[in-house]
């Protein structure tokens, strides 16, 4: 909730008001390379945007440089490459820190960011004591939905605690962690489980800090004050609204019951938001603005549960990356609401409803039953296969529901007659990240490796090991890695050699089976009679590709294609194209299916087609999920994929129907 005035008649000038302060407004943003970035930043705040919000490209996001084998496609995809301090220096260039609140979507990765981020400050001179932002440092959502984790969860929580330790006292108005529930919703979650992993979370971050004993008790409620939390507001916009409000006092009993936080301040519950992007449309794209208003209503309306920051998708982020008029429109939304409506001239509008009370108090009831079987668990860290399993059923719940018209979403399944969008026409109807520009980033960061001092290298990466493997704070010996020149990868290697990697559960195996539905039977009976056929049970792989961490489209058809009686092959994100074709050899499989939607679905499909050819994999038909624009499905199809699928293509059953169809017809081929 952010800090605001009520407004008083006592205190009002010229017979109006006083208006509360509007909440920061944000644009996510970040591509191709930190010099277009910084441009666009600056094109951002000369318009009204008046905070940061950093997105980072995938190697970024995990740990790796440009060059490495695992960010090939990736570099500058869905956000901007930052391998050192020069493209950090880069990217804020004549932006004044001291002055910004910049919020950076990092996770497994956030203590280098933030890193880098101080060393910034320190160069350009901008006090440490003045800095305010963000990171979202939030790992446990990355195991849940996102996929951007690298560590197991006790080093990565070692981590977290290690920011906000140092944060506190050397950053005091940072935001050290950013409880993320945002992209839970967007792998399915309910109201409820929304409210009850993150403040499960929240808990289990508390505790880690707590344990540690590196904070005095007298000093514990300032790290309650400064833990934030980044949530997700969807249609359903009064139950959304409830769900703030019941944040709101959830959170203000967890840290008075639990932790014995007696300043108010510090128990207050302060968030930022981005409005559901999961409901956004590619048919009829173009009703996705009134979407994302009514979405924004959600976490504006209620005064006692306002969002202390709010960023919005652009109306086009369905089909493809949006250009900075499509980011503008959406600034836009925010300043209208903020500035030409009378909303911040009033109280609370919603105190006292009746109807608005009983959902909250159901709503509070629910997660506290969801966050006493965590509890019982062990905590957060202990439960994440169950609620990893949960959203997966939750997801697939959703989609049944949207296949069978129980939900109506206009344009896809209801009203589908259509007058072609002239917004949506054309070759530059969103923007498309030159593939020059990873070759050009690569070159930048050999430059950079020659031209540093390579012993001063040497000592930093060994302190950070040494601090890792002492169980020291690991925040000082960054800052001194960042300032020596250290990239990403290097500090992410040496991590990855002292904590190891980590494998997320899927969620697939564990999830219940779908077993109702007529269309459901007559593919099953499709998938046994092909089988038949074949001798063996149609074999499906799934894979993804590259460093794409959301797994939610993956994971629905992985189910579904177990649902309708194939045998399913999934092993998660963060796969090479080799280990994907060599796993489609190892287990003789009659399909392939490759989900991506980061961006980067040319040239890894073109690689995987490549190597399945090599290793006489022909007759394997490929399909490829994601977000793909028509000229890009043009080409795919070039590399001879059989079948493409996007975000219109709702209907699971009608998917799998296709893929034992092509199945049959390359087995009858190749006999």
């Amino acid at each position: 909730m952010p800090e605001t005035k009520t407004a008083s008649p006592a205190n009002a000038k010229d017979g109006k008001s006083e208006r509360d302060k509007p909440w920061l407004f944000r644009t996510y943003a970040g591509h191709s390379t930190a010099a277009k970035s910084n441009e666009l930043y600056k094109k951002n705040l000369a318009k009204g945007q008046t905070g940061l919000s950093i997105a980072f490209d995938l190697p970024t996001q995990t740990g790796y440089d440009s060059d490495h084998e695992l960010a090939r496609g990736e570099v500058g995809k869905v956000g901007v490459p930052v391998s050192h301090l020069g493209d950090m220096l880069t990217l804020l260039d004549g932006i004044p820190l001291d002055q910004m609140n910049t919020s950076m979507t990092i996770n497994a990765t956030a203590a280098w960011l933030l890193s880098l981020y101080i060393a910034v400050a320190d160069q350009t001179g901008a006090s440490r004591l003045k800095l305010t932002g963000t990171i979202q440092n939030d790992i446990i959502k990355e195991y849940l939905s996102r996929g951007t984790y690298v560590f197991p969860p006790q080093p990565s929580l070692r981590l977290i605690k290690d920011t906000i330790v140092f944060s506190t006292k050397n950053v005091p108005k940072w935001n050290p962690t950013n409880v993320c529930s945002y992209h839970l919703q967007e792998a399915g979650a309910t109201p409820v489980q929304e409210l009850a992993y993150a403040l499960a979370t929240a808990i289990a971050v508390l505790d880690t800090v707590k344990a540690s004993g590196e904070v005095p008790a007298e000093e514990f409620g300032n790290v309650v004050g400064r833990v934030s939390f980044f949530v997700n507001a969807g249609m359903r916009f009064i139950t959304e609204m409830c769900k703030m409000r019941a944040f709101v006092e959830l959170w203000d009993e967890i840290t008075r019951e639990r932790y014995g936080v007696e300043d108010a301040k510090h128990r207050r519950f302060r968030y930022g938001v981005q409005v559901n992007s999961l409901g956004l449309t590619e048919p009829q794209a173009e009703n996705n603005v009134y979407r994302i208003l009514i979405e924004m209503l959600a976490v504006t309306l209620s005064k006692n549960a306002r969002a202390r920051a709010v960023q919005l998708p652009a109306w086009n982020e369905a089909l493809g990356l949006p250009r900075p008029w499509d980011q503008q429109w959406s600034l836009r939304m925010q300043q209208i609401v903020a500035y030409e409506t009378d909303l911040l001239e009033y109280g609370d509008i919603f105190d006292g409803s009746v109807e608005i009370a009983k959902k909250v108090a159901a709503l509070k009831e629910e997660a506290k039953a969801e966050l006493a079987t965590i509890e019982k668990m062990g905590g957060a860290v202990a439960a994440i296969d169950y609620m990893k399993r949960r959203l997966v059923e939750s997801g697939t719940g959703r989609l049944s529901q949207i296949e069978s018209g129980e939900m109506t979403v206009v344009g896809v399944n209801r009203f589908k007659e259509t007058e072609p969008s002239p917004l949506s026409g054309g070759s530059d109807a969103i923007m498309v990240v030159d593939p020059a520009v990873e070759a050009e980033q690569i070159g930048r960061l050999k430059a950079w490796k020659a031209n540093r001092d390579a012993k001063k290298v040497s000592a930093a990466i060994a302190e950070v090991e040494r601090a890792a493997k002492e169980g020291r704070n690991i925040m000082e010996s960054s800052i001194a890695a960042a300032k020596a020149g250290v990239t990403t990868g290097e500090w992410g290697t040496t991590l990855r050699k002292v904590f190891g990697e980590y494998r997320a559960p899927t969620g697939v195996a564990q999830a219940a089976v779908v077993r109702e539905g007529a269309r459901l039977e007559a593919v099953r009976s499709t998938v046994d009679e092909v089988s038949d056929r074949l001798g063996r049970r149609i074999k499906f792989l799934v894979g993804k590709p590259g460093l794409d961490g959301h797994s939610n489209g993956a994971e629905q058809i992985a189910v579904r294609a177990r649902d309708v009686g194939m045998e399913v092959v999934y092993e998660g994100i963060r796969l090479t194209p080799a280990q994907i074709v060599r796993a489609a050899v190892d287990e003789a499989v009659h399909v392939v299916g490759l989900s991506i939607l980061s961006g980067s679905h040319v040239p890894l499909v073109k690689d995987v087609m490549e190597r399945m050819r090599k290793e006489g994999l022909d007759d394997v038909p490929v399909v490829v999920g994601g977000i793909i624009p028509p000229a890009d499905e043009k080409a795919l199809k070039a590399f001879g994929v059989a079948a493409i699928y996007t975000p219109k293509d709702f209907q699971l059953n009608d998917i799998m129907a296709d893929i034992v169809q092509l199945v049959d017809r390359h087995a009858s081929a190749a006999a």
